[in-house]
């Protein structure tokens, strides 16, 4: 193991409602929550200004409502969010060919394979740089850094980083560092093994280290039980690794109504088939496996699979198949999750004259619902046409974020990253002046560039 802290861990703090913030400046300094909105929602990220009030990541949304009854409750923006990450991405990128992402807003560096640092004295500089260039990227979102000579306590080292820092572990505190923290704190130690480790009278890393080699070998088996000892000791050998193969690309989505109808079930399952196809495409791959999900009303989850003679990226053979898996499942007494998945996955795609005949029959465009036959079940409220924190146009107050909407009305602050916080307006929901629009980036494009807000800027309140 290297005696140098160059294995660098970054961790986006609060991520998503950190990019609202800096995308939005009436939000700056103010409770934020992101997550679904319906009742079934979730949180999945709240501002470190919302956790005061006890709000958390996997907390029912309607928990969070009654914590922090005046945050702002806004709908995830995905393509931002990427798009930040990516650019995030591409300054570690700078530092180190070894780059190892784990999630749009955490990753591992190594510093020496980029000979960006060498001792403690060029990581804490090249921390501190990349430090200042994520928050000039991200106009202010925190992060927390944490270097050091492996990654797991790297990785601890920027778990002290909060919220937004960077820490150097000194060299010959390891083990007393290590030693009260819970066993669940090691990489590999999830809740059964936490479980099974607890039953044999093992809570901390201390105690883990006490316990002995041998003892853990027996109660884990041969290959855990030598890894998590030593990784009590402090020591972990694993590289860096830039190419994190990906093992399966899978789309779905939760309810807020369980479904009933069985035709609405398959129109479904078509849907999310073609959502899961346009991924695998957009990631130049295809895959043998396909799987389907289904929660039901009572929370019980079935998984049914079939793998194909070849991998394809066919939508209409995914359909299919998900169409058939779909058949052996009983959804009478309604559905709360669907999803829909495509594993053993390849980078090219064997033409299967049977599945390309099918596909054939069945039509070679993507699935496109039919309007027409919705259902009043199947209407989408208003939040769902205008979701909230979701980026808007107007033709005379130009750019602008639903701050909510219901009853037939839409509530728009027209303000930009570069803005100061913007009037707000409110509009039918049919107004054909508004229309959805892309998001726009945190930071200008061009040095100097200025981004025109319509005549909607300005502090004021007002409804029209």
């Amino acid at each position: 193991m290297r005696s140098a802290p160059t294995i660098l861990h970054l961790d986006m703090d609060a991520f998503f409602a950190s990019v609202e913030q800096a995308s939005k400046p009436s939000l700056r300094g103010k409770a934020v929550v992101v997550g679904g909105l319906g009742p079934r929602g979730v949180v999945a990220t709240a501002s470190y200004e919302a956790r005061i009030f006890g709000v958390h990541s996997a907390m029912p949304m309607a928990q969070a409502r009654r914590l922090a009854p005046n945050a702002a409750y806004l709908v995830p923006r995905f393509a931002l969010y990427r798009s930040v990450s990516e650019q995030v991405m591409a300054l570690l990128a700078a530092l180190s060919p070894l780059v190892e992402p784990l999630s749009l807003d955490e990753a591992f560096v190594d510093l020496e394979a980029g000979g960006t640092a060498w001792d403690e004295r060029s990581a804490r500089l090249a921390g501190q740089k990349l430090r200042a260039d994520i928050r000039d990227e991200s106009r202010g979102s925190p992060g927390r850094w944490g270097s050091k000579n492996s990654k797991m306590l790297a990785k601890i080292a920027s778990e002290q980083a909060k919220p937004d820092g960077l820490v150097l572990i000194e060299p010959g505190t390891e083990r007393a560092l290590l030693e009260p923290l819970t066993v669940r704190t090691l990489p590999g130690v999830g809740p059964a093994t936490g479980d099974h480790l607890r039953r044999a009278g093992i809570h901390t890393v201390g105690e883990l280290a006490e316990a002995g080699e041998d003892e853990l070998v027996r109660l884990l088996g041969k290959a855990h039980g030598h890894a998590l000892f030593a990784m009590a000791l402090a020591r972990d050998e694993r590289p860096v690794v830039a190419e994190r193969e990906t093992k399966s690309v899978s789309v779905e989505d939760t309810y807020d109504v369980d479904i009933h109808d069985r035709v609405r079930v398959g129109t479904e399952v078509r849907r999310l088939a073609d959502r899961c196809v346009r991924r695998l495409r957009a990631a130049g791959l295809s895959g043998r496996t396909i799987v389907l999900k289904v929660r039901r009303y009572d929370f019980s989850t079935l998984t049914r699979s079939e793998t194909l003679r070849g991998p394809t990226d066919d939508p209409a053979v995914v359909r299919e198949a998900a169409g058939r898996l779909l058949d052996s499942v009983d959804t009478t007494g309604g559905v709360r999750l669907l999803g829909v998945g495509v594993s053993g996955l390849a980078d090219y795609t064997q033409e299967d004259l049977f599945a390309q005949a099918a596909g054939r029959d069945a039509g070679d465009t993507p699935y496109e619902e039919d309007e027409t036959a919705h259902t009043p079940e199947r209407e989408a409220p208003a939040e769902r046409r205008w979701p909230a924190g979701h980026d808007v146009r107007h033709s005379v107050y130009g750019h602008g974020w639903v701050q909510g909407s219901g009853l037939g009305r839409v509530t728009v602050r027209f303000e930009t990253p570069l803005s100061e916080p913007g009037r707000v307006r409110t509009f039918r929901v049919g107004d054909p002046a508004l229309e959805p629009a892309e998001p726009l980036p945190l930071v200008p494009r061009v040095p100097g560039e200025k981004e025109d807000v319509g005549a909607g800027g300005g502090a004021d309140a007002e409804s029209s």
